[in-house]
């Protein structure tokens, strides 16, 4: 996994930095489309909007970065299965633990967030963010699982990574997410 995180961002400025990049873009996007552009009268318990959006936004993030990523691990490392003796399944758990290290890097910005909501008035985290070892706990083998069976159907199967793509992009808008 360290070597993994190492060559991700080998010669970067940013580094580790650019792991937040993209769900904070689409964080702010979403926010703006949603909040502003499609203003909807009642929210139900998802006001604001952004503290509601971060909370599932950066579990999916690890949990589709894992999968794809994931899915091509096997093939992309042919090389080293071939040559030595080597259990084929901690391939895909690279994916899937430098991907965790990407959401733990992330946790700070939703602590923040929240915490910055309770200051404004809005009744935000407490038992919930006390949950979150479990959840991540929870969180973990499913992700593993999914990474471990995408990447073993994807050695047969060519379009598995490709139907994933799909079907989690699918995923996203169809789940509460």
């Amino acid at each position: 996994v360290a070597r993994e995180l190492k060559a991700r961002y080998r010669g970067s400025v940013l580094g580790f930095f650019w792991s937040l990049v993209n769900p904070l873009l689409l964080l702010a996007v979403y926010t703006f489309v949603f909040s502003i552009v499609f203003k909807p009268d009642a929210r139900g318990g998802m006001s604001p909007y952004a503290l509601f959006l971060v909370s599932g936004l950066f579990p999916w993030i690890w949990l589709s970065a894992s999968a794809l990523e994931g899915s091509m691990s096997l093939i992309a490392n042919s090389g080293l299965i071939r040559k030595a003796v080597f259990p084929a399944e901690l391939l895909p758990m690279v994916s899937v633990l430098s991907n965790l290290v990407h959401f733990l890097f992330a946790l700070p910005i939703m602590v923040v967030a929240l915490a910055a909501g309770r200051l404004l008035g809005y009744k935000v985290g407490g038992a919930s963010l006390a949950a979150l070892p479990a959840i991540l706990l929870l969180q973990l083998p499913m992700v593993s699982g999914l990474a471990l069976g995408a990447s073993a159907l994807t050695v047969h199967f060519k379009d598995v990574r490709d139907l994933l793509a799909n079907l989690l992009t699918l995923m996203f808008f169809l789940t509460p997410i």
